[in-house]
């Protein structure tokens, strides 16, 4: 048994049923920008593709776009490029989401999830990748025909989602929570990716933890939720041992993503992050910058019941993450 399954086998038979997904993204850096030592995001902007269609047409009538998001900068961060050629880890988090929406709307058997479609990507301490699986887990989502999906930048003291997207934001959800004469169109964010909107953290507030916990954030979230029933939004929360916030966030969701380091989390750390989560009815998790003998290395990938990790990988091989300047980026 692995360091990580003693450290969440207490949770075994307490977990709500619901699709248990035990995913690894081999290789998977990721890069939370730098505002102190990064490489500019205007010098990839020569890179961007025509915005992708994902061989669709359009729905509705859209109305033009609030933001674009720069994909030079998204292929530096070794995040997939929306249009370009299918790769390893595009094919990861197709697999990745799958059970998450299978949760959210009853598909394959599954019974629907309450509050399925509400989902919180977080991870036990920085570093892990969560806002670098929140962010190819959305793109992955927006590829779907009949799904739209809203990235909710709920880290409030440390916001990345706008920034590792290559847009700058300033209003967003803590304005919401302390301005009444807001309202979420207000501060939306719809970008030139069919169907993927950002709602940004806002500007810090010093009592975020309570806002959060407030019947104003739990009205906004009814208000996100049943807009759109074919919406799936993400929220790509602090740290669970960084910050109280998640903990508090994740009473509301219907479903908890929680992104472990491949040989790098302490087992003390998922312990307490488990712990954290044990309020939550389905918390589904992903073995991130995990490693393998060739193809994706799901040998330990699952569908079920019940809450740990398989076995996954062998040995080292390279990183799928190498994109275009064959560095791999590291962060949150």
């Amino acid at each position: 048994m692995s360091i990580i399954e003693r450290a969440l086998e207490k949770r075994r038979g307490n977990q709500a049923p619901g699709a248990q997904a035990q995913g690894s993204v081999q290789g998977a850096g990721q890069q939370e920008a730098d505002p102190a030592g990064e490489t500019t995001q205007t010098e990839y902007a020569q890179a961007r593709p025509s915005t992708p269609q994902f061989g669709r047409a359009p729905r509705t009538v859209e109305r033009p776009a609030d933001v674009r998001i720069d994909y030079g900068w998204l292929r530096h961060q070794g995040i997939q490029v929306p249009g370009e050629a299918r790769s390893g880890l595009e094919e990861e988090f197709r697999l990745m989401k799958r059970p998450l929406l299978d949760n959210a709307f009853g598909r394959h058997g599954m019974p629907v999830v309450d509050k399925g479609r509400l989902i919180m990507v977080t991870s036990a301490v920085p570093g892990e990748g969560k806002t670098f699986s929140t962010i190819n887990l959305a793109l992955s989502i927006a590829m779907e025909v009949d799904r739209t999906v809203l990235v909710v930048d709920a880290d409030v003291a440390r916001p990345s989602v706008p920034r590792t997207l290559g847009f700058a934001a300033d209003r967003g959800l803590m304005d919401l929570l302390t301005d009444s004469d807001l309202r979420l169109p207000d501060v939306l964010l719809r970008t030139d990716i069919p169907d993927l909107s950002v709602l940004p953290a806002g500007r810090p507030h010093g009592r975020s933890t309570e806002l959060l916990a407030s019947q104003g954030m739990t009205d906004l979230l009814e208000e996100i939720h049943e807009r759109y029933p074919d919406r799936v939004i993400l929220f790509d929360s602090p740290p669970l041992l960084s910050t109280s916030e998640p903990s508090v966030l994740a009473r509301e969701m219907g479903q908890v993503l929680l992104v472990i380091e491949a040989e790098g989390t302490a087992q003390t750390a998922v312990m307490r992050a488990a712990e954290l989560l044990e309020g939550c009815d389905v918390v589904l998790t992903m073995l991130n910058k995990a490693t393998g003998h060739g193809g994706l290395g799901y040998s330990g990938y699952g569908y079920g019941y019940g809450y740990g990790y398989g076995k996954y990988g062998g040995e080292p091989r390279s990183s799928a993450a190498k994109e275009a300047d064959g560095r791999v980026a590291e962060g949150s």
